[in-house]
């Protein structure tokens, strides 16, 4: 590879610290750019099931992250009025046996950070909002809010629903709002206590419209997070999120089990965010460049899988500009998008859908999935 050519990631979320630093471990010249001035213990909790984990292990973070979290036994689904047990699903010993590694949950903002140390020092970019991107005949020039400009061979866009690429790629377009909102709240393992409950490892708390999921965020299990997934008909505020309350809580769910009851009487802050999300993309790259994550396929949040994806996302597209070299991205594009479009499809509609595990199923096709696993597969036999 020429000392010259290099990569340009736009974000420095979970997709695009994964891509950076799965690109520099294969070799590549790669530097990120985020519009944040500083790295923030930002999100709360999130699962990383063993396909994302198998990923983790490449970037050589895996046994960090199976220290720092929590190991659900199962994930548990149950009527949120009566309580009854909808689905018993094995994780533990059984997703190490079945699907190759561990089954986790653990505060997004500790994995982030963890993600952010394996990246080449100085190559992240704080501060660097992005106001343009233009391809010229041999490179990309990128050019942020503080003045500055960069340039790169390719970009790839792992900027969110609200993406910079994407907009460059098919036009300005908002996401649409779902008509569900998610009240999201972190609990000490304090507050917990007072209340004298036995909270589940992991559990999502179902009925025909709505529902909570709850789980530890802390191998020590001091921390408990919830979110939940309520009927909403409009988003009437500007902010990205706002505050919510207890009494909120209450109303949303009442008449739920005894155990939500005391779960929510335990809440401090709480808040509500919007669940937006777009149709799938035509297309996924278009000259120098190329989206993964929410950037391409958001979702809604209730199989556990978005950053599952976009992490995917990045190691397969590691995997296809290795096989080409930077030189042939157009080639490695089209492999990209032939290798991933249909799984990440997938997930995106049975994720909106919202009826992942709630009677009894084998998730093998999400869990034992091994990015590294398979030959990858022609543009053209795709």
């Amino acid at each position: 590879m020429r000392g010259k050519e290099r990569i340009a990631v736009v974000g420095a979320g979970l997709g695009g610290a994964a891509a950076a630093a799965l690109l520099q471990r294969a070799g590549f010249t790669v530097d990120v750019f985020e519009q944040a001035p500083e790295f923030s213990r930002l999100g709360a909790g999130i699962h990383l099931g063993p396909n994302v984990m198998k990923v983790f292990r490449r970037i050589g973070i895996e046994d960090q992250l199976n220290a720092m979290s929590s190991h659900p036994d199962f994930w548990l689904s149950r009527d949120g009025e009566t309580g009854e047990y909808l689905s018993r699903i094995p994780l533990g010993g059984f997703a190490l046996r079945e699907y190759g590694a561990s089954y986790v949950t653990i505060h997004r903002g500790d994995m982030h950070q963890v993600q952010m140390t394996t990246l080449a020092p100085g190559s992240v970019h704080f501060g660097k909002y992005l106001t343009d991107v233009e391809e010229g005949g041999d490179d990309v020039l990128l050019t942020f809010g503080d003045g500055t400009t960069a340039r790169a061979d390719i970009v790839i866009g792992a900027d969110g629903i609200n993406s910079r690429i994407r907009e460059k790629l098919l036009g300005p377009e908002d996401p649409h709002y779902s008509g569900w909102v998610a009240h999201r709240a972190v609990l000490t393992g304090d507050q917990l206590a007072k209340y004298g409950h036995d909270f589940e490892d992991c559990v999502k708390w179902w009925t025909d419209d709505r529902h909570m999921m709850a789980y530890f965020t802390t191998g020590k299990r001091d921390e408990y997070y919830y979110v939940t997934g309520v009927p909403h008909p409009a988003w009437e505020f500007k902010e990205a999120f706002v505050d919510s309350n207890r009494d909120e809580m209450f109303e949303a769910f009442q008449g739920y089990h005894p155990t939500v009851q005391a779960l929510i009487e335990s809440t401090g802050e709480v808040t509500k965010w919007p669940l937006r999300n777009r149709n799938p993309l035509p297309v996924w790259s278009q000259g120098r460049l190329v989206l993964l994550g929410d950037a391409c396929h958001p979702m809604k949040p209730h199989m556990a899988q978005g950053a599952g994806m976009a992490i995917e996302d990045a190691a397969m597209l590691t995997r296809c500009l290795q096989e080409t070299g930077l030189g042939d991205y157009p080639l490695a594009f089209d492999l990209y998008e032939a290798n991933r479009k249909e799984r990440a499809s997938r997930v995106q509609a049975v994720s909106n859908a919202n009826t992942f595990l709630r009677t009894q199923e084998d998730p093998a096709w999400v869990y034992g999935y091994d990015v590294y696993a398979h030959p990858l597969k022609s543009a053209a036999a795709a």
